[in-house]
């Protein structure tokens, strides 16, 4: 019990020294409010306003159609331009999709000879590019089959195929987003205060002060682990409430207790994860170097972005390892799924080893770091 009430009085003085400075204050509130909407609202993966351009060499009426059938909010209103316009307009960004529409495209149409239509599209813009020209297929088939009178016919097509789109049913982008940056968020600001709190006891010479206390490694470890952990859960959970909640209005499915407790159990390895880099890297400048690589491997091949499904299976095997993955799956699982504690206890137990094992890792190094300073 003494070496706990050391470990919180510990906690609380690295929480005022947090609350003391304004520059840490401010990356807490920038990275769980402006980071977050910023991404939520500025970043899309559906289509959107996309340029297209029309090259109409037919001059027909199902040509014109076909040009004003690329409405708001998917599409600007299709720009015509000359056949000899083309690679310009591509090649300046000036338009994601052209439509080029053949001379005598009515008359085959309606010979039923099979004419082509080509759709250019500039897959620089790799997500809209494929979403986009999925979307411009279906506008053109649908317009062609009015023109022709068909509607009745497509519907008495041999099978009936309803899409439904479940947890997030108007595919909204925000939805997803929001979360997923809170969770890459949370693991970058969590190893950043927990490497920068070692850092400044050694550059402001306070590591020395404490090896003169009757304190060990493990309550200096300890206090830093809970103090930063509670400090990045307690704004992580104001934030999920007033920020994806409120401001983006993003449905919160299941319970916010049983989120807390996971990103608890997170937070303890990725705290002692941000420890252990900081006794490899002695200085900010080095920890900052050493942390980019970390956060772009944990937050990148986690889940969060692109499914785990369509990685190489070994590199599948070795994100299990990854407390972050298990996070992901476990967060998205709460907040999206409504899944209770029965269905999502392998990631916390997965969390808790591996917190376990970096705890450990961390306390090792701090140790031999301490008798560096001696």
């Amino acid at each position: 019990m003494a070496r706990l009430r050391i470990v919180f009085r510990l906690g609380l003085k690295e929480l005022w020294a947090v609350l003391r400075d304004p520059v840490l204050l401010a990356l807490v509130a920038y990275t769980f409010t402006v980071a977050i909407v910023a991404v939520a609202r500025g970043v899309r993966t559906e289509v959107r306003d996309a340029a297209i351009a029309v090259v109409d060499l037919d001059g027909s009426l199902i040509s014109v159609r076909l040009a004003e059938a690329f409405l708001p909010p998917w599409f600007k209103p299709a720009r015509a331009v000359g056949l000899d316009e083309v690679e310009r307009v591509l090649e300046r960004g000036e338009a994601t999709f052209v439509l080029q529409i053949p001379a005598g495209f009515e008359a085959e149409l309606l010979a039923e000879r099979g004419p082509e239509l080509a759709l250019l599209v500039d897959a620089t813009a790799m997500t809209l590019a494929g979403n986009g020209a999925a979307y411009a297929r279906a506008i053109l088939e649908q317009e062609i089959a009015r023109f022709l009178g068909r509607e009745a016919a497509s519907r008495e097509a041999p099978i009936r195929l309803e899409v439904r789109a479940r947890f997030n049913p108007n595919l909204e982008a925000a939805r997803f987003l929001a979360v997923t940056q809170l969770v890459n968020n949370l693991t970058i600001l969590a190893i950043v205060l927990a490497g920068a709190a070692v850092i400044r006891e050694r550059e402001h010479g306070t590591l020395e002060h404490l090896l003169t206390l009757p304190l060990g490694p493990f309550e200096v470890v300890a206090a830093k682990l809970w103090a930063n952990g509670l400090l990045v859960l307690a704004a992580a959970l104001l934030s999920l409430r007033a920020v994806v909640g409120g401001v983006l209005g993003v449905p919160i499915a299941g319970s916010l207790a049983l989120f807390a407790l996971g990103a608890a159990i997170y937070l303890l390895a990725v705290t002692a994860l941000g420890v252990m880099l900081s006794t490899v890297a002695t200085t900010m400048p080095r920890f900052g170097l050493l942390s980019i690589p970390v956060f772009v491997i944990l937050n990148l091949l986690s889940g969060g972005f692109t499914p785990l499904e369509s990685m190489p299976r070994w590199l599948q095997l070795a994100m299990q390892f990854s407390p972050t993955t298990h996070l992901v799956a476990f967060a998205q699982g709460v907040l999206f799924r409504g899944a209770g504690i029965g269905h999502l206890w392998p990631h916390l137990l997965a969390m808790a080893a591996m917190a376990a094992a970096f705890a450990s890792f961390a306390l090792l190094r701090f140790r031999k770091t301490i008798a560096a300073v001696v």
